[in-house]
């Protein structure tokens, strides 16, 4: 067996999230391991992360132990994107060495959220989300600055989940504008679950005025909650994984 790091784009507004799930659950790990059990391969494999229902990626990575007879990586390519197009894409296949693990070894995650302001239409739905006007460019850059650094994220997470370490490091926070489109970037070691559409949505209520950079900076002191509703899905993406 040779282990396979293996780096892939896919749609999530076509999966019903990326974690296994029951048996004929449409998620992007079952598709996954119903193509490679099509050619061969039977190991279970590790992910650099995991996306919820609507979540896309430009940059998920996992590992896998490998057959040695799939030793043409192009070939092997090739057959995986014939089997998992048009919604998976296989970018990328290397050969690691066994102590290479997607999550553990992963240094920084980085993550994009895009919204749009034009107006809506159904060829954009599933990939931006739709503001009626454009955003407070400065104030959402103050704003989105107040997340860098070392905190305890516990207020800006999915109440569900076995975690207890809710303490993160956002390395870089920004907002920037291309077009007609406004984009909030998060670089950091690790997210707890749903932690940036939480914190999207939250930004966006500051921008609205129904809330304040005060009011998110008691939030993240875990002070008073003033906001735990999440921003839509379908304008997030995983954009890079940092090894």
């Amino acid at each position: 067996m040779q282990k396979l790091k293996i780096v892939l784009s896919y749609d999530g507004s076509r999966f019903d999230g990326f974690a296994v799930q029951k048996a004929k659950a449409n998620t992007v790990s079952n598709k996954l391991y119903e193509v490679f059990k099509s050619i061969g391969i039977f190991s279970k494999f590790n992910a650099s992360g995991r996306t919820d229902k609507g979540v896309h990626a430009f940059f998920q990575v996992i590992d896998i132990d490998v057959p040695l007879f799939w030793d043409d990586f192009k070939k092997l390519k090739s057959e995986l994107n014939k089997k998992l197009k048009p919604d998976i894409y296989i970018k990328r296949i290397e050969r690691v060495d066994d102590t290479f693990h997607s999550r553990y070894s992963a240094k920084r995650r980085v993550y994009r959220y895009i919204v749009s302001f034009k107006k809506s239409n159904p060829f954009e739905a599933r990939y931006v989300t739709f503001l009626e006007k454009k955003l407070d460019k400065k104030l959402m850059q103050e704003a989105i600055k107040k997340f860098e650094g070392v905190h305890n994220f516990e207020a800006f997470k999915k109440s569900k989940g076995g975690i207890t370490n809710y303490v993160r490091e956002i390395f870089k926070a920004r907002y920037y504008e291309y077009r007609e489109y406004g984009v909030f970037y998060f670089e950091a070691n690790g997210f707890l679950r749903s932690q940036i559409r939480l914190m999207v949505d939250f930004l966006l209520k500051i921008d609205s005025g129904k809330l304040s950079i005060e009011n998110l900076k008691i939030q993240l002191e875990n002070k008073k909650n003033f906001s735990r509703t999440l921003a839509e899905p379908y304008g997030l993406y995983l954009s890079k994984v940092i090894f």
